[in-house]
Order: structure tokens, then sequence, then C-alpha cells
């Protein structure tokens, strides 16, 4: 059995922060890695000779980020596209009426200003919330206090939906009141035109990382602990797992003993989404120049109702959309093209004939990965904005947990990540290091 002094699950951003850290103030660490790549959520596809970012893709406000930090330091391209959250407005957005005619300005702003009006009611609403409330309690209270007639009311009411949906791929009765109370981006949001995994690539550098190793079994003690795996057992005096909660939550990865209720109640509120990306490529441009979104209210935007233009990132048409909460779940088990058909039903209600079959098609399928179950954690009903932090006080001085789960201020990203290893690290350290000597 080989020992080292910590062993880190996951060679993630968060796990390989951690490792960086640990190994640069002369630990000796190892890291166990299920997948046959680092990474974790952070994946690119170059199957067309476009690099296409199959789970994180943004980061979400540069200002202050330690990613962008260090994807300076890295020299990694990067490239200003700012999305804000699912906010209404920003960045030029094409709005399509349930009859599927594009609105003119005037009533797009008359639409947004509604949204607007709702978020600001939304905050003393959310304050005053039950523990137990959901989002969709404290949106249905702050729409019912504008006095508005139906029409008015249900298209918001849908715009709250697919906010839902499209910041946490959560159905908006199962995503607790104070779900979205981090949808704030503070500074500019990039993206990576020759792909996000140059990230953790970078960071992997130097590290001894065991690939193909699946952890299915954690020991833990006061005399250290015990990990066994497909490849054997390795054993180390402190642990630092960072698998996502829909691993941590599953039959196939055992802590032993089990977490302490401390840990296991905040993990027993969170959940895994489902949150899925269709990204599709065409020979020619058929929606509209100048135009960053396109969205559509009604029914018929019911799972497809926003489609954002990727054309500037390599000068190809190139549209994304999500398939997020309900939308998920149902075409969990429908092929590649049942999906681009229904996609492209409904872009053909907003612009007919010119819409073509798609020449490059990539959908994620994270809801059944065995290493995820999902996209990224989100706050259940009953969940408290602490349960993130809570997760990651060391147990026993042996076990810490990190990951996107474990960040309060910004869960969900891959700032968070990095960030939630930068604290396990210093935890295990029991004494500060510059997050910079990451990628220093």
């Amino acid at each position: 059995m080989e020992r080292f002094e910590t062993i880190v699950v996951g060679a993630g951003v968060a796990g390989l922060t951690a490792a960086r850290l640990l190994a640069s103030e002369g630990r000796d660490v190892v890291v166990l890695e299920a997948r046959d790549r680092v990474g974790g959520r952070v994946v690119t596809d170059r199957r067309y000779g476009i690099p296409t970012d199959m789970g994180a893709s943004w980061i979400h406000g540069i200002t202050g980020s330690p990613v962008a930090a260090a994807a300076e330091a890295f020299g990694m391209r990067t490239a200003e596209f700012t999305v804000g959250g699912y906010q209404p407005d920003g960045r030029p957005i094409a709005y399509y009426g349930p009859d599927g005619t594009r609105l003119d300005d005037a009533a797009a702003q008359r639409y947004i200003d509604d949204i607007h009006t709702v978020d600001a009611t939304l905050l003393d609403v959310i304050s005053d919330s039950a523990p137990d409330a959901s989002y969709r309690d404290v949106t249905e209270e702050a729409l019912a206090a504008q006095g508005w007639d139906d029409e008015r009311t249900q298209r918001v009411r849908e715009y709250l939906e697919h906010r839902s949906e499209e910041q946490y791929g959560a159905w908006i009765e199962d995503l607790a009141a104070h779900g979205l109370d981090d949808d704030f981006i503070e500074g500019d949001e990039v993206v990576f035109p020759d792909g996000y995994d140059r990230l953790p690539r970078r960071l992997a550098e130097g590290l001894d990382i065991r690939l193909i190793h699946v952890v299915s079994r954690v020991s833990w003690g006061g005399d250290g602990v015990v990990v066994t795996t497909d490849f054997g057992s390795f054993s180390a005096d402190d642990i630092v797992i960072t698998v996502p909660v829909g691993v941590l939550q599953s039959d196939g990865f055992v802590l032993d003993p089990p977490l302490p209720a401390s840990h296991a109640e905040p993990l027993g509120r969170l959940r895994m989404n489902a949150f899925e990306k269709v990204f599709l490529g065409f020979r020619t441009k058929f929606w509209d120049d100048d135009v960053y979104a396109i969205r559509q209210q009604g029914p018929e935007g019911r799972w497809w109702h926003s489609w954002y233009d990727l054309t500037p990132l390599h000068d190809e048409p190139t549209l994304l959309t999500f398939a997020a909460g309900p939308a998920a779940v149902e075409t969990l088990d429908w092929s590649e093209e049942a999906i681009v058909d229904s996609v492209l039903a409904q872009l053909r209600r907003l612009y007919g004939d010119a819409v073509e079959r798609p020449i490059r098609v990539h959908v994620t399928d994270w809801q059944d990965d065995p290493f995820s179950y999902g996209s990224y954690a989100y706050m259940a009903v009953g969940s408290t904005t602490s349960d993130h932090d809570d997760l990651a006080v060391p147990i026993g001085g042996v076990l810490h947990l990190a990951g996107e789960a474990t960040w309060t201020d910004d869960p969900a990203t891959v700032p968070a990540a990095m960030l939630s290893g930068h604290r396990a690290a210093q935890n295990v350290l029991g004494r500060e290091v510059p997050i910079e000597r990451a990628w220093g």
C-alpha cells in the first residue's frame, strides 16, 4: 500500500488547486482521478476542429477572479462574452412573442421593465421568506403584488421559471427561495476560444496524478485515511475530497464512518441539477445580426426558449441552447437527432424555411455521468446559503471537503472550485498560503 501525506480525490479544478498548493509547500501529495483525463467538469471537445466547452464555459465576472488571474498567467486567450446571468437586458436580445413574431423595441422594453419591477419586489419577499419556501413561492408573491392582468403576469412568470432552469438547472418549485441569492456578477465575462480545458491541464503539470483510479471507499479516523480504488489501496495522514455532490450522495462512494450530522445534513439539502448543452453549427447564419441572444415567449418556449450566438468565437455560425430542468429530464433518453429536431421545430417558428439542418452538433450528457450525476449542485427547498460553507469545515483534522458546492459566495462556478481548493489546502497546512502559488 502506497502512503502519502495527503490524498486528493478528484482532478478537477478544486482538487488540482489544492494539490498544487500543498505540493508547493513540500507536502507529499497524490491525486486520484476516476476519469481518463484531468479537468472534471471542465472538458473541451475538438472533434470538429472547433474547441467546444462541454462543461464550464465562462468566467462569470473577471474582476478579482483567481481563475482570470490563472488564465492570464497561463497565457490562455479569452474573448469577452458577458452574459450577466439570465438577465433580460444588458446585451442585444431578440425577443419573440408567443405567436412567433419579434417584439418591437417598445414592446420588448415594456417586458424588460416588468421583469425589473418584479426583481425589485423580490428582494424583500425573499428576505422575509420562510425557511422552507421555494423560488416559486417567492416569485408568485412578488408577481401578485403587481396587480397585473393574467397575460402580463404570465410572461414574467415564465421568464422567472426559465431563470431558475438556466441558472441552476432546476424547476422553480424545487429551488430554494434563496437559491439565486448569488445571481450577481461583477465585471466582464469571458470565454476561451481555445478551450477551457487548458486551465486544468496547466494546473496538473508536475503533480502525481493517477488517472482511471475510481475511489469506492474512504476509511478515515484519528490515525489517518485509507482509500480503496480499483487499482489497490492508498493511505495518508489526511484527505481532500473534491468529488461532486452527486458522487458524495451515491452508494458507490462510501465514507467509513459516514459524515457527521454537521456535514450530512447540509449535504442532504443539496441536489445535482439537470442541465445539458446543445450546440448547433450551421453552414449559414439565418438569425438576426448584432444579436447576442434569441428568446421566445409563450408555451412553445417551455423547453427551447433561448439561443445564444457563439458565431464571433470562431467565425462559424453557431447557436447554443440549453436543456435545463424538466427539459433535460424529459430528453435524457432521447437520441441526438430527436433533440435536434425538437430544437429546430422551435427555431422554424421564428425563422421559417431559412433554418437548415446543422452540420455540427454537440449534446452533453452530464446526468448520466457516473462521476458527477449532473452538471453542478443547487440548493433544494429547505436549504440555506450556509450549507455550502458548512460542508467545508474540516472533520477530525483528517477529512476535508472541497469543490464548487462547498463555496457560498459564488457556487456552481470554476472560481468557487478553485477558491475551495485553496481553502482546503490552507486547512490541511494549518496556515495561510497565497493562492497565486497555484499558477505562479
